[in-house]
């Protein structure tokens, strides 16, 4: 089982840089991959491919891997505190919560600065956090209503605010939509030591999270202060969706699928569960974004069209099959 595990680290791993390369060739104008080896090795290549591969094509990526490791890791972890295998930031609100709050920050507040909007979308996503849970206790069907509900307020006054108000709409109208597009490299460095601090810190608790996982009752024997474990689980859940809401906008359904099609290789153990959730979270948000800039030549769909037209038939087949997985 350890060998297999492993070996599964590294398929992922050789799996992102194929994709880090191919994110990085394919676009609007197709980047030969002789040219891109030439520019690693420090050889002179065409200027405009140099510009589009170091101006646009390598902040989008590396933004991809942070965002999607943080949805990732984020779905997994809100599912193992929840014991509800439909958790997801975004259905639970969370993503909307922070999307509401970067949208108050732009409108009312002037906030321009990445840091700025990393930190408003994180307060909004713990507010939201908060409010879920306040309202719908523990229980995993109350816990599921009450955020679907939220979200849909949330989503509803930030629509009112952005259709009401010109500067906010041309703000939000692509952030809104979810994508790493168009981002520079100011966005990736604003957001990345949140994400960072948010997956180590998951991490961390990954050990806690597997004894959770045997019952409040028999965590509390073993000496786990359940009430304090998942107040800080939840805290790292609002980070890690706060910024990856800064950053790319609200991407949904990341956090629910990686989890379920993860654990069919790692089992319930969250000490293997988050570090493969985090690199199958990055896979799949470029491995999206790839497919959006293929399948609408010469312009692209956003991340969060693609990933929306793939996560919801996906969540419909595992209802019809019932293979949603117990936690």
């Amino acid at each position: 089982m350890l060998n297999r595990r492993l070996s599964g680290l590294f398929l992922l791993l050789g799996v992102l840089v194929l994709l880090v390369v191919a994110s990085i060739v394919i676009g609007t104008r197709t980047i030969a991959l002789s040219a891109l080896v030439d520019m690693v090795n420090g050889a002179d290549i065409d200027a405009a491919d140099a510009a589009v591969i170091q101006d646009l094509r390598i902040p989008r990526t590396i933004l991809g891997i942070v965002v999607g490791a943080a949805l990732g890791t984020a779905g997994t972890l809100i599912q193992g505190h929840t014991r509800n295998p439909l958790a997801d930031p975004g259905i639970f609100g969370i993503n909307a919560g922070a999307a509401f709050a970067v949208v108050v920050s732009f409108t009312f507040l002037q906030v321009t600065s990445v840091a700025g909007t990393v930190i408003a979308a994180f307060v909004g996503a713990i507010i939201a956090t908060i409010m879920v849970f306040s309202f719908s206790g523990i229980n995993p069907v109350s816990i599921l209503l009450g955020g679907t509900a939220l979200s849909a307020v949330l989503s509803a006054m930030t629509s009112a605010i952005v259709l009401t108000n010109d500067d906010s709409l041309d703000r939000m109208r692509f952030w809104n939509a979810g994508s790493i597009a168009g981002r520079d490299v100011t966005v990736f460095t604003g957001v990345a030591p949140f994400i960072v601090v948010g997956v180590v810190a998951a991490l961390v608790t990954a050990r806690q999270l597997n004894v959770l996982n045997l019952g409040d009752d028999i965590a509390a024997s073993m000496g786990v202060d359940t009430r304090r474990a998942r107040l800080v689980g939840m805290i790292i859940i609002a980070l890690l969706a706060g910024a990856a809401t800064a950053g790319a906008g609200p991407i949904g359904f990341v956090g629910l699928i990686i989890p379920h099609v993860i654990r069919v290789v790692t089992g319930p153990d969250y000490r293997w569960l988050l570090p493969y959730s985090a690199l199958g979270g990055a896979i799949l948000v470029l491995l999206a974004d790839i497919l959006g800039r293929v399948i609408a030549r010469p312009g692209e769909l956003q991340v969060g069209i693609v990933l929306a037209g793939v996560g919801a038939p996906f969540v419909l087949y595992l209802l019809a099959q019932r293979k949603l997985v117990a936690l």
